[in-house]
């Protein structure tokens, strides 16, 4: 099982709309991710291996994490899908 962080700059709205719609995408897929809610403070410590935010932070992130997804659209459930298929196959 993989340990995920969904995040953003304040840890409020975005990344908790962001955090059900993953959630809702790892359900419906049945992938093998577990997700929980931060913000940005939430990397200290943080030994998870993904990390899903908005997408002008990923890009600050991307060297501070094992690999960071970030997402354009947080209601496009297709983009999600399509973002967590791309981490999934570069874990094999």
């Amino acid at each position: 099982m993989y340990k995920g962080l969904v995040a953003c700059r304040a840890g409020m709205g975005s990344s908790m709309l962001l955090k059900i719609k993953v959630e809702q995408v790892i359900s419906e897929q049945k992938m093998d991710l577990q997700v929980e809610h931060g913000n940005l403070d939430s990397l200290v410590g943080f030994n998870g291996d993904v990390v899903i935010t908005m997408e002008d932070v990923a890009h600050e992130i991307a060297n501070q994490v094992p690999y960071a997804i970030g997402i354009r659209n947080i209601m496009d459930k297709e983009e999600i899908k399509a973002k967590l298929d791309e981490f999934f196959n570069s874990k094999k």
